[in-house]
């Protein structure tokens, strides 16, 4: 019989985090891949809403790595990353003629998975 061995991963989410999967995407989507060094320089000087979020995430995210299961920093890279949509709250503001609007207060649930290269 085969013996599947799983591979060491370390996982850190956010959720409902008060901010638009979408903006969030453009972000994951950049360091989605890198290495972790790379990926903390690039969340550090993006000009985006979402990079202060993404940055305590990562250092969560490493932290986790060293200290639960114990993995080197300098071999570690970001496997997965995601944004799903969380739910939306709901609000209201008074409009002309007596109406109102609704406006949508999007919320996220972020996921960062490192692993280690080999």
């Amino acid at each position: 019989m085969e013996e599947r061995t799983q591979e060491v991963q370390a996982k850190a989410t956010l959720n409902f985090a008060r901010i638009s999967s979408r903006k969030v995407k453009i972000v994951a989507d950049l360091i989605r891949g890198k290495s972790v060094e790379e990926a903390q320089k690039i969340v550090k000087f993006a000009p985006k809403a979402s990079s202060e979020i993404l940055e305590k995430l990562l250092n969560s995210a490493i932290a986790n790595a060293e200290n639960n299961h114990f993995m080197n920093r300098s071999n570690l890279y970001i496997a997965e990353i995601y944004a799903n949509q969380g739910p939306t709250l709901k609000r209201i503001r008074p409009a002309a003629k007596g109406s109102a609007v609704r406006i949508r207060k999007r919320t996220s649930h972020i996921t960062i998975v490192l692993k280690e290269r080999k």
